[in-house]
């Protein structure tokens, strides 16, 4: 794709503390991307907002459901009495409004009866609110066309994240190290590498993802992952077993079938942790209650890192997160760990 090297005095001016802080270059890798967001419930609103206001040349909000009551917990786009009306479409007059120098466009059609070439036009895909077979393919698509796949969701409490960068390229901004002088070669000072804080350098830096899938089929029951289980968030088998939920009932968790719901996610648990070769105990026997509907600050945390991890993918500035990074509520603690990377 090609920079536009010329930036002008209004973007100047609207992006000012985005350019001091990642440069002008970054910025205008940004404002040459287009974004194609899925899902305008909480935690979709909030990554779209931070896209915009980042200043991404165009970003397509896809939804083809309609607004319930559900979103009115977190979803801050959607203006009170828009019961009925399309997702996408109830969000766009107040997401433009952040940034009207981005593209914002609305698609209303369903994800799933979309064509491969579809997403060829976008340089980012984000999906929310999916289940797992449609994530896995998008996932293989974008892969293939070497568009940068992002997923997320949040569950209650609970919060996570996922990036698919195949093959990325970015830059870290890195402390220059001062030459040790030649008075000081024999003494212990040698040792030690000076930094020179007021210098810093550029350092080219690659990095390879693993698809969804490979990051999804683990095998558990090896010496390998065994080890690796001790350090892995218990979060990721939630993961599992509310896709899982969402894969038999097409839907998440709802607060007014709290019951019924419970006992399902009870017996999930069980079936899908054994089907891992993992122990159900890994998440506890009330877990199901922490994770029915979006929390907004649930949403914010997660959309903030979802949010900012698309900005340094496509301006290919500083480290990216390599893959997951799920969020836990009730710790308030969240955590950045690779998974099914060879």
């Amino acid at each position: 794709m090609v920079e536009e090297a010329v930036i002008s005095e209004e973007e100047a001016a609207q992006y000012d503390r985005q350019i001091r802080l990642w440069g002008l270059e970054a910025q205008n890798r940004l404002r040459s991307s287009r974004v194609l967001l899925v899902g305008m419930r909480g935690l979709g609103a909030e990554v779209a907002k931070n896209l915009i206001l980042a200043g991404v040349k165009g970003l397509t909000l896809l939804d083809y459901q309609q607004v319930s009551e559900e979103d009115s917990r977190a979803q801050f786009l959607i203006p009170s009495g828009s019961l009925g009306r399309n997702r996408a479409e109830a969000s766009l007059e107040r997401a433009q409004s952040l940034n009207p120098m981005v593209d914002v466009q609305v698609d209303t059609e369903n994800l799933a009866d979309k064509s491969a070439d579809f997403f060829t036009q976008f340089d980012a895909v984000c999906l929310t609110c999916c289940p797992r077979d449609l994530l896995v393919k998008v996932d293989q698509i974008c892969h293939k066309h070497s568009i940068k796949f992002f997923t997320g969701d949040v569950f209650g409490y609970h919060g996570y994240m996922f990036a698919d960068l195949g093959e990325h390229e970015f830059v870290e901004e890195k402390m220059k190290v001062a030459k040790v002088s030649s008075e000081a070669e024999d003494g212990p000072e040698a040792k030690k590498a000076k930094i020179d804080s007021t210098e810093t350098t550029m350092v080219k830096k690659k990095v390879q993802f693993c698809r969804l899938k490979e990051a999804l089929e683990m095998d558990w029951s090896s010496e390998k992952a065994k080890a690796v289980l001790k350090k892995t968030p218990s979060d990721l088998f939630l993961l599992h077993v509310i896709m899982k939920f969402r894969t038999d009932k097409g839907r998440d968790p709802l607060p007014n079938s709290y019951q019924e719901d419970s006992e399902l996610l009870l017996q999930i648990r069980n079936d899908v942790l054994d089907s891992l070769g993992v122990s159900p105990d890994l998440l506890p026997e009330d877990f199901a209650s922490y994770c029915f509907s979006e929390m907004a600050p649930v949403c914010a945390v997660v959309g903030g890192v979802l949010g900012q991890e698309i900005v340094k993918a496509l301006s290919q500035r500083d480290a990216p997160h390599n893959n997951f990074f799920f969020f836990d509520g009730i710790k308030s603690s969240g955590i950045v760990d690779c998974l099914g990377a060879k």
